[in-house]
């Protein structure tokens, strides 16, 4: 385990923990939770998105491997109800719509490190009641740990003392062989639903079969797919359950290069995002660049705009009641 400093911030200093066990090698900070950087023993790039400066996280990250929330993805309009009461929270996206959080989400603060090890670290952050708008008082904890040979694990912790939302929502953008975009990438969902959107991004509150569409990918193939001469954009929740899982269910498989990535949750969707606004990000890691597709994230969570949508796994916190989550990001040879 190395731990150093890597920048500054309005709120304070920003430390880098180099986690290390197996094949794995993980870089996280402290701001945001992110992970900044995974390495896989005898490949010579890294396999997700990341920047080699605080200044380029401050300035222009896209939530590059933070955890997003107090309420990841996206709140219609900002406004929800819990037993009756209204709430407003931040228009952070296009001043119509709650994103990730808000403008001071959790993906862009300070966590406290409070354990930590060769192997593992622990941050906790503390959200005042009132924070961009939710009521209550949280304490939410998130633990990286690598399992050799290759596995990373997230565990997500909060507890409230008002009813709230929480829905922590890992943001890494993955790229398994170092290329300029992941559209060659093949995928498989496990989900036999996915969730349409307006023209906002806002769920429709339907959930439709995947059979027949772009959006199947219950047998593994390439991201790449045109529809009227252009790429699919895909920016979609797929339904791996309907509730909370107990245990961490195989969700998605990956595989470029000879490397595969399979991921496991205890949460009931997947957000697949394709990375189609990056656009010219300078910085990255090892020097690179990061155009549209750059790289595609699997954001584990309950669904978007869920407090809204009767359907969907309601991601409100009550006192007395703790948030769990648990994904499992298990990296190998194809």
């Amino acid at each position: 385990m190395r731990r150093r400093d890597f920048g500054q911030t309005p709120d304070g200093n920003v430390e880098e923990v180099v986690l290390a066990a197996g094949d794995l090698t993980v870089s996280v900070l402290n701001w945001g939770a992110v992970i900044r950087d995974v390495r896989l023993a005898g490949v010579s790039h890294p396999l997700v998105l990341g920047f080699e400066r605080m200044e380029d996280y401050l300035q222009r990250s896209p939530f590059f491997g933070a955890v997003v929330g107090r309420c990841g993805n996206r709140i219609a309009g900002g406004h929800f109800e819990i037993d009756g009461e209204a709430f407003d929270v931040t228009l952070n996206e296009a001043g119509r719509t709650h994103l990730h959080g808000g403008a001071r989400g959790f993906g862009v603060r300070l966590w406290r490190i409070e354990e930590v090890d060769e192997s593992s670290v622990t941050l906790v952050l503390d959200s005042a009641d009132g924070e961009e708008g939710y009521p209550g008082n949280v304490r939410a904890t998130c633990r990286y740990a690598i399992e050799p040979p290759g596995v990373l694990v997230m565990e997500a912790t909060a507890v409230t003392d008002r009813p709230t939302l929480v829905n922590l929502a890992q943001h890494s953008y993955f790229n398994l062989d170092g290329s300029a975009d992941v559209l060659d990438h093949r995928v498989q969902i496990l989900a036999d639903g996915y969730v349409p959107t307006d023209s906002h991004d806002i769920p429709t509150g339907d959930i439709l079969p995947v059979a027949g569409t772009a959006f199947d990918f219950r047998a593994p193939r390439p991201i790449r797919a045109e529809r009227n001469g252009a790429q699919v954009v895909y920016d979609h929740n797929f339904a791996i359950g309907m509730a909370r899982s107990a245990t961490p269910r195989p969700a998605v498989r990956m595989t470029a290069g000879g490397i595969s990535l399979d991921i496991e949750t205890t949460l009931p969707g997947i957000q697949f995002y394709i990375a189609s606004k990056l656009g010219g990000l300078q910085g990255g890691l090892d020097g690179r660049s990061y155009g549209p597709y750059a790289g595609c994230c699997f954001e584990p969570q309950y669904f978007p705009d869920a407090v809204n949508q009767p359907a969907f796994a309601s991601p409100v916190l009550r006192p007395g009641e703790t948030y769990r989550e648990t994904s499992r990001f298990v990296f190998g040879r194809a």
